[in-house]
This record gives C-alpha cells, structure tokens and sequence, in this order.
C-alpha cells in the first residue's frame, strides 16, 4: 500500500500537461504563467491532470467555502458545471457547506438551494458519512483547506471519511492544499490514550507541519484501514513556503479566521481561550491576536512578555471593550501579539508562556476557575500533562522537556509521509 501511495504521488507530481477539456470554458482551465511556477492547490491540478479519476463515477464532494480555485470559483460549482464530472452528493463539516454555522453548532442534513444536491452533515447527529449516505456515491473528494493545527476539525472529519471509504469499499481522493503556517516547523505535545476526540484524532504535534494530503496518507497506513485512498498533490508547493508565498486567495477557513495570518495565532492563544476565563480577541475586531481580562494591567504583562524574548514576537498593551461573546461590553486590558518574524515564532510555546506569565503575575486569579471548562481544554490539548504541569508549579521550558521524547518520534514517522 504504501509503495502505491508513494508511487501514486510521483506520478501525479511529475504531470504538469493541461489537457484541452471537451466545453473549454474558462473555469475549467488555468492560464499558463511561462515566467514563474505558480503554486496550483490539489483542485487545480486535479481539473486539469486527473479528471478521469472520476469517469464514470458518482461523486460525493466533503467542502466548505475554503475550497476555492484561484478564480475565487468553489469546488461545488466547479465540480456541479464539469461535464464529466457526476456530483450526486455534498457533505458538510464544523460550519457548514456554506460556512453559515457558528462554531460547535449541530447541523442538520439538508438540501442545497443552488445545486438541488443532498447535503449530508458530518458535524451534527453523524460525524462519519453512513452507509445510507453513501448509497449513490462512488467516490469521495474532499477538499477543505486546513490550517495547520492538531485541534481544527476538518481533518477529523477527513479521517472520518477514510475510514467511511474503507468500511463501505469506496475510493476516496484527497487534492491537497497548502498548510499557511509552512511546512518546517513543528511544535507541541502529542495525544496520550483516553484524550483522543474530534478535536485530538490523530497522534500528531499540535502543530503539525503537515498538509491534509501527508496526514491522510499517514492515518490511512499506520491504521492499516487500508482504504482506496488517492492523492492529488500540489504542484510547485515547497515546504518553506508561507500562505503569501502561494499566490492562492485566502477564504476564511471559520467565521473567526478572517486571514491567513490568523492561522499562526490559532496555536498562540486558542488553547487559552478553551479556558474562557481570559479573553483572545474573539468578538472585538482581532480574533485570537489579543489576550485580556479585567484584572490584569497591560503595562505590567507586556513588559512581562517583551522582557522573555519570545522568538518572532513582540507584544503591546492594548484596552479593548469585545462586542459579543466572552466579556461583551466590559473593558479588557492585556496585550496585542505582533508576530514579527513568522519562520521563526512558536506561537504553541508562545502561547503556554503568555498563560504561565499570567498565571505568575496574578496567582490570586484562577485562570483555571471554570471548571466546566477543564475537560474541553485537556482533549483539545490531547493530555491533562500540561494542566497539571501549570498548575503544579512547571516552567514552560520543563513542560517541553517532558514532551521532547513523544515529539521526537512522531518526527520520525512524519518523516515517511512528506511528499514534498
């Protein structure tokens, strides 16, 4: 399986034709750039490359908005207009198929108004297409972009749809996107048993290095689920690049992740914001790029922060009044995060400092006070080892000790599956 796999991708890599399609409309074909290698996504490069991976096939496609050619044209209509292309099916995860979904939101299966196509949830009553939903399809696309962290659910609800496919005998074809926050860097702990959920599937880094094609590789082997999986890779994708470096559009994976550079903060303070004892930014016009509580002094904490030497990073204080959710209409003081050096930031370990610096400067405050909130925070994390570690006194840095281990070997068997 995995000499097909590898071999699969050499192939795919290798093809840069672009084939004359039959109506020749203008979506359909990218425009040839002679001067420069352009960075085409998985969905480009199947329409022009692959098609014929799906001849004759009924079609489910797992999307969101994300899914995008560099038109700003969706993979719904693109694939819905193809004429060799037989879409039957949509399947939509956290969010929705058309975003319209706030986050953690159950959703119903529903009818889409402008296809007229079934849209099966996979983020409501099921989280992995079922037998009856995969009655008319043959094969499954999924094309989501990811941002690169362990506890974004769209690549639960990939692995959700390789096991479908192995478990029903269908084929499944991953197009790859690029990952924003490169693919180098890798940081954080791994799940430990009994923390496994939609938010830690995979024994994975919280941040990753990974793209969804690499992991989805991974997963299907190491589980030995043995599905007919296929991957169509980018073309002319490195892994140093950053999301500018792609000249792709961004679409806003999630309603609070407007930018591609929100993707770096994600890992930077999300995990605190599980506490939701301090705000991130979340409902004020910088979602996850701030961090600020009524108790604290912005002053104080920014000389806190600055004076640690995060790398790629540098904080100012800031008052803010959020418009909605955690602590709506009340002012918040604490820090704007200025990444200043993206190659160079850990905004995972970053983010452990900034909770560890408030836990030490306001000991009287119990970040942890939620306790409703303790469980959500250790499955997203993966492990309750970086809870207690806080709460037991821990530095950062011995935190990261106890983790290097884990990480080590994960680099190890990550290694097997990068493809570029």
């Amino acid at each position: 399986m995995k000499l097909f796999l590898l071999g699969l991708f050499f192939i795919l890599s290798c093809s840069t034709s672009t084939p004359v399609l039959k109506n020749n409309e203008k979506d359909f074909v990218l425009p040839v750039l002679q001067e420069k290698k352009i960075v085409q996504s998985g969905l480009e490069n199947f329409l022009q490359n692959f098609i014929h991976l799906v001849k004759n096939k009924r079609v489910g496609l797992i999307t969101n908005p994300s899914a995008i050619n560099r038109h700003f044209i969706s993979s719904i209509d693109l694939l819905y207009k193809h004429p060799d292309v037989n879409l039957t099916a949509l399947f939509g995860p956290e969010h929705g198929i058309r975003g319209d979904k706030e986050a953690g939101e159950s959703i119903k299966n529903v009818r889409d108004e402008k296809t007229n196509l079934p849209v099966y949830s996979l983020y409501g009553t099921a989280f992995k297409p079922t037998a009856e939903m995969l009655t008319e399809v043959d094969v499954l696309i999924f094309d989501i972009q990811d941002v690169g962290v362990r506890s974004y659910t769209y690549i639960a609800a990939m692995a959700k749809a390789i096991e479908a496919a192995a478990e029903f005998n269908k084929e499944i074809i991953i197009l790859d996107r690029p990952n924003p926050l490169g693919g180098l860097n890798v940081e954080g702990n791994l799940v430990k048993d009994g923390y496994f959920s939609f938010f830690s599937y995979f024994p994975i880094a919280y941040r990753h290095g990974m793209t969804i094609a690499e992991i989805a590789t991974m997963f299907n082997i190491e589980n030995k689920l043995n599905a007919r999986l296929t991957v169509v890779p980018l073309l002319n994708w490195q892994r140093e690049m950053l999301w500018p470096d792609n000249d792709l559009p961004w679409v806003p994976t999630s309603p609070h992740v407007p930018h591609w550079k929100t993707a770096f903060f994600l890992p930077l303070t999300g995990i605190i914001g599980e506490l939701k004892s301090i705000s991130i930014g979340v409902g004020y016009t910088s979602p996850f790029e701030l961090i600020g509580a009524p108790f604290i002094n912005a002053d104080v904490l920014c000389d806190a922060l600055n004076k640690l030497h995060l790398a790629g990073l540098q904080f100012r204080p800031v008052h803010f009044k959020p418009y909605y959710f955690l602590m709506a209409n009340e002012m918040v003081h604490g820090v704007h995060i200025y990444i200043t050096d993206l190659k160079a930031a850990k905004p995972f370990v970053a983010g452990l400092h900034i909770l560890k610096t408030i836990m030490t400067l306001y000991p009287d405050y119990n970040v942890f006070k939620n306790t409703d909130r303790i469980k959500t925070f250790n499955m997203v994390l993966g492990s309750d080892a970086i809870y207690e570690g806080l709460k037991a006194g821990k530095s950062v840095v011995q935190l990261e000790e106890e983790w290097q281990e884990e990480l080590n070997a994960f680099l190890k068997i990550r290694q097997k599956y990068l493809l570029y």
